[in-house]
């Protein structure tokens, strides 16, 4: 898999990329990600890449004609699955998304900045916009390395254990069990006796009940939808 994200401040994904589970997947040649600097693209002497709204109001827009040179760059390189923009009002990224943008070879991550981006981006370059909460961020960066995260994961060797992604919370609608590690006891706290037992049928009849109990108790709205 192929990730190109597009951005004005690369140096914000410097860190999400550099460390654990991330860097050792691009390390391992099993994702590739490219991190674009949008002002590479920029207009004129100071690579200008927003303006004043059109009508007037408070904020920058990004402009078209950066973002398009970018996005036209790479396509003339390959083909891509999808076109996502990072913003608050696209839909709201979950598992399923997750699950199956991983199944993509080749993603473009546009992440938004100031006011937005020109409307015209979104209606010609455009095929796929994600928010990862009813919230507003300073840009798309930290939203597009939420994303990246969750579908890198769940490529095939990325993970030590590859079960253990599909034990994840929301992978079947429901949120994980309670996990214990050592000591069994810790100051009378005691971890539940079914998972010391060695009677692992029983054990994942546990785990499922306790992840129903978890759910009906925190997200309620999950074990609502079909």
């Amino acid at each position: 898999m192929r990730i190109d994200i597009i951005t004005a401040l690369p140096k914000l994904l410097d860190s999400p990329f550099g460390d654990s589970i991330l860097q050792r997947a691009i390390k391992r040649g099993l994702v590739e990600v490219v991190v674009h600097d949008l002002r590479k693209f920029g207009l004129g002497k100071h690579r200008q890449i927003d303006d004043y709204q059109f009508g007037g109001g408070a904020g920058m827009v990004m402009m078209i004609e950066p973002i398009a040179q970018c996005i036209e760059s790479l396509q003339a390189e390959r083909n891509y699955d999808e076109i996502i923009y990072m913003t608050p009002d696209g839909k709201r990224f979950d598992q399923k998304t997750a699950n199956a943008l991983s199944l993509k070879q080749n993603l473009i991550l546009l992440c938004g900045h100031y006011k937005g981006i020109d409307q015209r981006v979104r209606d010609a370059y455009i095929t796929m916009e994600l928010s990862i909460g009813d919230f507003v961020l300073s840009g798309g960066e930290l939203a597009a390395a939420v994303v990246s995260d969750a579908i890198i994961r769940l490529l095939p060797g990325v993970l030590n254990d590859e079960s253990s992604a599909l034990s994840d919370s929301f992978q079947d609608d429901l949120l994980a069990p309670p996990v214990y590690t050592r000591p069994a006891n810790y100051k009378g706290m005691k971890v539940p006796d079914i998972l010391l037992s060695g009677n692992f049928p029983k054990i994942e009849e546990w785990r499922h009940a306790q992840a129903e109990q978890r759910t009906l108790e925190r997200r309620p709205d999950l074990l609502r939808e079909d």
